[in-house]
């Protein structure tokens, strides 16, 4: 059985706040987001514990300005809106962007038990600094609940949920590269999508059958970006190097003669899952 240690405090702070929110009907009442979550010891023990609450429109994909730079991707297949912004822990001033947790709740009536798994895309800046925090969309917070009893879950407040980080999985996808606007012969910035979790380098190799790899740096978010003082020449190849698995996949000519900024350019490579 499950051993629950709260403090007295955090107790007494949610039960007022999930009073509030029953009585006003608050659609977001659990706006405060630096409470920290209770200790739990678990028999689970591939798993640990953190706090969630959701954001954006009902059955939503929580924003598609999201500090990751995956834009309105984030509705679509293979993110399907079950995305997260993440805590300063989960974040990681962009490196975790692309990583993928499983989340489950277990503690509340509502919850499934069932794990779901969501990919950070967006950064949580008013979550609680201390603790692991998922910020998730509504239809990812959603996902956690019984069937039919997600808008009743949406009233816990800050719910206590238990995650673990696992392997992505894009299914179909292949490692994908959108040109960054403002890049140019001198300066090539690109946001990398669908590895298998965080990107621990980047390395760019111009055509003409150099062998010579240059390290990109991380710009922001999943974009990684490089200035040369000569002129880049297309085609381009990129190689990925995964943080997660240590894996690493070369995307060869990727990047054509003529590309254009702005433009988004898939690979014929993708990570082994």
């Amino acid at each position: 059985m499950a051993i629950v240690v709260v403090e007295r405090r955090y107790m007494i702070v949610t039960l007022l706040f999930a009073l509030t929110c029953h009585f006003s009907n608050l659609t977001h009442c659990f706006s405060p987001k630096k409470l920290n979550v209770s200790a739990v010891t678990t028999n689970d023990s591939d798993w640990s514990i953190a706090a969630a609450t959701f954001y954006g429109e009902p059955n939503g994909y929580g924003s598609d300005a999201g500090a990751c730079g995956y834009r309105t991707a984030v509705a679509q297949p293979p993110f399907s809106s079950m995305v997260s912004a993440g805590g300063a822990s989960l974040f990681k001033s962009g490196i975790g962007c692309g990583a993928c947790y499983q989340i489950k709740c277990t503690s509340n009536s509502e919850c499934s038990k069932d794990p779901v798994t969501v990919v950070i895309t967006d950064a949580c800046l008013d979550c609680y600094r201390e603790s692991v925090h998922f910020d998730l969309s509504d239809t990812a917070f959603g996902a956690m609940a019984i069937s039919g009893q997600g808008s009743q879950l949406r009233n816990a407040g800050v719910l206590e949920i238990l995650y673990k980080k696992v392997e992505c999985n894009f299914a179909g996808e292949t490692v994908t590269f959108r040109v960054e606007e403002g890049s140019n012969d001198h300066y090539f910035a690109a946001l990398v999508a669908y590895g298998d979790g965080e990107i621990g380098q980047v390395e760019i190799k111009q055509a003409l059958d150099s062998d010579t790899w240059m390290s990109m740096s991380h710009l922001w978010g999943a974009v990684w970006k490089l200035q040369v003082s000569s002129p880049l020449r297309a085609p381009l190849s990129l190689r990925v190097t995964s943080l997660e698995s240590g894996q690493t996949v070369v995307a060869t000519d990727v990047i054509p003669v003529g590309w254009q900024p702005g433009a988004k350019y898939k690979s014929n490579v993708n990570f082994q899952v």
